[in-house]
């Protein structure tokens, strides 16, 4: 063997130790400490990232809804420590009590962020504004604004919990007498058809305030934290944007408090010892300063940094602001049913749904499996995305070509034929993505109270797609030149076509390859 042929067979060995040898180890403590955080907690990720740095400990952070988050720890999920946007949602669903050492670590109300031209224009600037005031805005047509889904992500959830406050008129906690009234209702169903999108994730919402302005969608409002708000503000400014003026309705708000907590599963103590360092460095007052520089509110008396106001936009993080007084966990799950079943702003559903020959088999059973959760409301109530009656749903079974359109309502017997029909379907045939979106949205065109609904196509496939985005975009004009598409990955999916169908109409795209049931889920979430 000549020494050239040597070091070419030598060579990927060489390369091969090489990567091992600078590849990230398991850390001290053998495996990766797992933290499960609300997608507002991105921004500090490198403040923990340098603490586990500094430890030897490998970190790992996954980024979910506040209800993921909850239902996590109540399923067992294998995760170290949460740190969910408020305790609420582990007062919900850590029925077994493994979460330990819940300690908050900053404040944040959720507030509405106002286009600083639409404020002026409903009087908001330098004025108090009250809940009253923004249902009649609402109900003139004057204002539209983004808000996440209050029984996927917390954010919607305080925004929502305090629009019912404020309309009950009292100091005290809500209860369910509250949620009974019709009067309260009525103005919190109101309210609600404001929204103009929807999401699970206060995060991706701010992304999508930011993306659609860039592309001259001005919507005139957004709930969210009031870190995220500044978050967004200070990308507006840098564009020179017209910014969003800060609105905290005086008759009260909800606070995000981020506990971070320890989830005991009886792993060796060296996990639960790191965590109460991580936690403690965590409150430190260095850190803590931190988190004021990130236009956080932190307890009293923990950092000396004096949070800055910024008048242009009413920005005050040292103002006192009236809290609601969260209800008992059992009226805040009566509350979120109540909100997914009459008072939000009814949905429209497109289901695109491959049975294209490749789903033969497993993904077929599976696709079933996911349009069941979706489809019986006893099972869809138990994770908050039942539909309601309002709601209008449509599924269409596709391969080379839509097969069949069926609609129908929320209500349980139109659900239930609706499931019927997706369980006779067999798989065959080839794939095309674009002619069911396309077709989807020519039916939707025919609806004639269209305006009334928050509309959404969820396209799940599992191949390469023949066709074109033209197809789409050929339709995609009038009143549904909006509607968002979210794809669902299955399979061998050809993921390069559904980010471009999402990022062509502001949707997302889900990665059902590892659950397509929690992948549906998620996406129904959006809508």
């Amino acid at each position: 063997m000549t020494l050239v042929a040597g070091l070419a067979i030598a060579g990927p060995v060489l390369a091969d130790l090489f990567a091992s040898l600078t590849a990230p180890g398991p850390g001290k403590l053998g495996r990766s400490f797992i933290i499960t955080s609300g997608s507002e907690n991105k921004s500090l990720e490198p403040i923990v990232m340098e603490f586990c740095d500094d430890a030897g400990v490998m970190c790992e952070v996954q980024y979910q809804g506040s209800l993921d988050i909850g239902m996590g720890v109540s399923q067992g999920q294998a995760v170290d420590a949460v740190w969910p946007a408020n305790g609420i949602w582990i007062d919900l669903f850590d029925r077994a009590r493994r979460v330990k050492h819940l300690a908050s670590i900053s404040r944040s109300p959720v507030i509405l962020g106002v286009r600083r031209s639409k404020a002026e224009q409903l009087g908001w600037v330098d004025n108090p504004v009250k809940m009253a005031d923004i249902v009649a805005a609402v109900e003139s047509g004057d204002l539209r604004f983004l808000m996440t889904s209050a029984t996927q992500s917390n954010s919607g959830a305080g925004a929502y919990l305090a629009m019912l406050a404020a309309m009950a008129s009292g100091d005290r906690a809500l209860t369910a007498d509250d949620l009974n009234a019709d009067a309260i209702q009525e103005e919190v169903r109101g309210l609600l058809r404001g929204v103009a999108r929807t999401s699970g994730s206060s995060g991706w919402l701010r992304d999508l305030f930011l993306k659609s302005d860039a592309e001259g969608v001005r919507y005139d409002a957004m709930w969210n934290y009031e870190a995220i708000l500044a978050e967004t503000n200070r990308e507006l400014r840098q564009r020179g944007a017209e910014l969003l003026w800060a609105v905290y309705p005086e008759d009260g708000v909800a606070f995000a408090d981020s506990p971070l907590g320890f989830v005991d599963r009886e792993q060796p103590p060296e996990f639960e010892e790191f965590f109460l360092e991580l936690q403690a460095y965590l409150l430190s007052e260095r850190v803590q300063n931190q988190l004021v520089a990130a236009d956080r509110r932190v307890a009293l008396g923990r950092a000396d940094a004096i949070a800055q106001p910024d008048e242009s936009w009413n920005f005050d993080p040292t103002r006192f602001v009236n809290a609601i007084r969260m209800p008992e966990p059992d009226v805040v799950r009566e509350a979120l049913t109540l909100y997914q079943e009459a008072l939000r702003r009814p949905s429209l559903t497109a289901y695109c749904l491959d049975f294209s020959g490749s789903m033969q088999g497993q993904g077929e059973a599976d696709l079933k499996q996911a349009m069941s959760l979706l489809l019986r409301p006893e099972r869809a109530r138990e994770v908050l995305i039942q539909a309601g009656s309002r709601d209008r749903l449509m599924v269409i079974p596709f391969d080379n070509r839509p097969r069949q359109v069926w609609t129908g309502r929320g209500t349980e017997a139109d659900q239930a034929q609706l499931l019927s029909r997706v369980n006779r379907e067999v798989s065959g045939g080839g794939t095309d993505i674009y002619a069911c979106a396309a077709r989807a949205l020519e039916e939707m065109q025919q609806i004639d109270d269209f305006e009334n609904y928050l509309p959404a196509i969820v396209l799940m496939t599992d191949g390469a797609s023949d066709g074109s985005l033209a197809r789409v975009a050929n339709v995609r004009t009038g009143v549904v030149s909006r509607v968002p598409i979210f794809g669902i990955t299955f399979g061998n999916a050809e993921r390069a076509q559904l980010d471009q169908l999402a990022v062509e109409t502001s949707g997302r795209v889900f990665d059902g390859t590892k659950s397509l049931v929690r992948a549906f889920r998620t996406a129904r979430g959006y809508n």
